[in-house]
């Protein structure tokens, strides 16, 4: 047997389904013009009864663009991203725009592949994670003659506008806290870095503000997979029996600082009174720890509704704020494993 390739549906079946005229059933389906609420029903359900989806290619050869937001993340796997789509999603409901997802891995190259065949769709808008990017993707973004909102990050210049915390003050905040604490032994644990640039700034941050307190980094590892529990027990074993006498480690994320945690106390090692410990991001799935990991919120769902807010104005024509740079506070949560003075 043949499978028989049906035609695509078209106005004219919507408009014979409901006994509306082909115009009033185009005002209806682009929520234009002056529609009787019975009328905009009774041509809804005959198009939701035919499965008609309208051809929004069409309409963009005239005015150059689909209604589609790029957004541009470097992971589904990592759990910070899904909260910032979240945002976005939730943000662009009311409105015509529709959020299309794109994945880098962390990669400059995979990064301007994505970028280029999205823009080759002519977008509306493009929401993109980081400021770090190849001259390739920095050339399609300043050309590209839509708003472009890059996220998570406010440390550099932005190609048109950005939205996120400085993580080099995260970094700072976070030694800081330490510090104050009296742990003077530390180690550190990054996942994903150099790739990883937010990471790499938190570091930076981190170490600075410890070199001021006379404090240098006792010992530290890199790893360029993802984020892991098992590759935070992994990471921590190794370093404390490569140096027994930390007695602070400070991780890239909260899901290897998760891994690090439940090995030590599988050791029994007293958290935090001989060694404290601390993530980043603020990962509501590991409230259900044996203790509450130390780690900052990073602002993330807001970070997303920001970033809708700016592109949606855009395209009505509106704009929110004339400083292209919209600067979120990250806030230290202590948890359990950061002493408390």
């Amino acid at each position: 047997m043949t499978r028989q390739i049906k035609r695509p549906l078209t106005l004219r079946d919507v408009s014979e389904a409901s006994g509306v005229s082909e115009m009033t059933v185009s005002r209806v389906l682009r929520n234009k013009g002056d529609v009787s609420e019975a009328t905009r029903q009774k041509v809804q359900d005959a198009a939701k009864r035919l499965g008609y989806v309208p051809n929004k290619i069409a309409g963009a050869l005239a005015s150059q663009r689909v209604n589609l937001v790029a957004v541009i993340i470097p992971s589904l796997g990592n759990m910070v991203f899904p909260e910032v789509l979240s945002g976005i999603s939730e943000t662009l409901e009311d409105t015509e725009l529709q959020p299309v997802v794109g994945v880098t891995d962390y990669m400059p190259e995979k990064e301007e592949k994505v970028l280029f065949e999205m823009l080759s769709w002519r977008p509306s808008g493009v929401i993109i994670a980081g400021l770090e990017h190849s001259d390739a993707s920095q050339a399609m973004l300043r050309q590209s003659g839509i708003p472009v909102v890059e996220i998570m990050d406010i440390d550099g210049e932005p190609i048109d506008a950005c939205v996120g915390i400085s993580h080099r003050r995260a970094g700072r905040i976070m030694a800081e806290e330490i510090i104050t604490a009296g742990y003077k032994r530390i180690g550190f644990m990054g996942t994903k870095m150099p790739l990883d640039h937010r990471a790499r700034k938190r570091f930076e941050g981190f170490t600075r503000t410890l070199a001021k307190a006379g404090i240098e980094i006792a010992d530290q590892e890199f790893y360029s997979g993802g984020s892991a529990l098992a590759k935070g027990r992994e990471m921590t074993a190794k370093m404390i029996e490569r140096t027994p006498d930390l007695d602070f480690l400070y991780y890239s994320n909260d899901m290897i600082g998760a891994g690090g945690l439940l090995y030590l106390l599988e050791k029994g090692v007293d958290v935090p009174g001989q060694i404290g410990l601390a993530g980043f991001n603020g990962v509501e799935l590991l409230d259900g720890l044996p203790k509450r990991l130390a780690t900052m919120d990073a602002c993330r769902r807001e970070i997303g509704v920001k970033a809708a807010q700016i592109i949606a104005a855009r395209n009505a024509g509106e704009t929110i704020s004339d400083d292209p740079i919209v600067k979120l506070e990250p806030k230290l949560q202590p948890g359990d494993t950061l002493r408390c003075n």
